[in-house]
């Protein structure tokens, strides 16, 4: 009988192992459904792009049942990150963050001195830090190493779709992280989600290929079982690569032999 295989952050047990994000969709309905669809149990939305008066965007309301994970999305600084932390914390009343410090605009690629200063100070002061941080297994073991919750390093550039460009150093994170992995951006399609939990990622997190797929309902629910297909195809253990053909039936005992 299979045994139990929850995700456990910060003491914190999950049954889904899809973080989905909530911003570009067409319409807030469309963005409600693929989150039903996805059947995740954890939300991220930007804490400087959300309206927290409720006027505008209703994802609040209409997500209550959730759990959110704010983030830090349009931060260059650690000071602008650990003030941002701070109003979510004070707003949604979640001491979770995802903590993003960009060094380059243009690629949205994380500035890691940064983000290691943003991570030491908000875990000083209690929060569950969860950093978005280029696939390198040192500054995963830093970030680790200051108390982050978990890691979640890129598979490619932010909503390039070019799911993992690195599977070599993501599987090595995988290996060696003390802490869960979760792999966000790049992923593009649902065999991306597939290929990043079965190089042994604890999760992933993704918003662009759902929302602005041609259906996002569709696509979260492919996301869903691309996700549960690729943990399970991890903890079953795939068959070594080989160079040559091996056959499936035995060659003894043939008839006609």
């Amino acid at each position: 009988m299979e045994t139990k295989d929850t995700l456990k952050i910060a003491g914190v047990e999950l049954s889904s192992r899809l973080f989905l994000g909530t911003a570009g969709y067409p319409n807030q309905s469309l963005m409600t459904e693929a989150v039903v669809a996805s059947g995740c149990e954890i939300v991220t939305m930007s804490i400087r792009r959300v309206s927290l008066d409720r006027r505008g965007s209703d994802t609040l309301t209409l997500l209550k049942s959730y759990r959110f994970l704010p983030n830090t999305a349009g931060c260059e600084t650690a000071r602008d990150a650990i003030l941002t932390a701070e109003l979510a914390r004070e707003a949604l009343g979640t001491n979770w963050i995802k903590v993003e410090v960009i060094g380059n605009r243009e690629m949205l690629y994380p500035d890691v001195v940064e983000l290691l200063e943003a991570t030491r100070h908000l875990v000083d002061d209690g929060f569950v830090v969860l950093p978005y941080c280029t696939d390198d297994p040192v500054v995963c073991q830093r970030l680790a190493d200051l108390g982050a919750a978990a890691v979640m390093p890129m598979g490619s550039l932010i909503g390039s779709g070019m799911g993992v460009a690195n599977p070599a150093n993501l599987e090595l994170i995988c290996k060696r992280s003390p802490v869960p992995v979760v792999v966000d951006a790049g992923i593009g399609t649902a065999s991306d989600a597939a290929i990043a939990m079965e190089l042994g990622a604890s999760a992933v997190l993704l918003n662009t290929a759902v929302a602005k797929a041609d259906d996002p309902v569709m696509m979260a629910a492919a996301m869903r079982y691309a996700v549960e297909a690729g943990r399970l195809s991890f903890r079953a253990g795939r068959i070594p690569k080989r160079g040559r053909a091996e056959p499936s039936s035995p060659q003894f005992g043939l008839v006609g032999s």
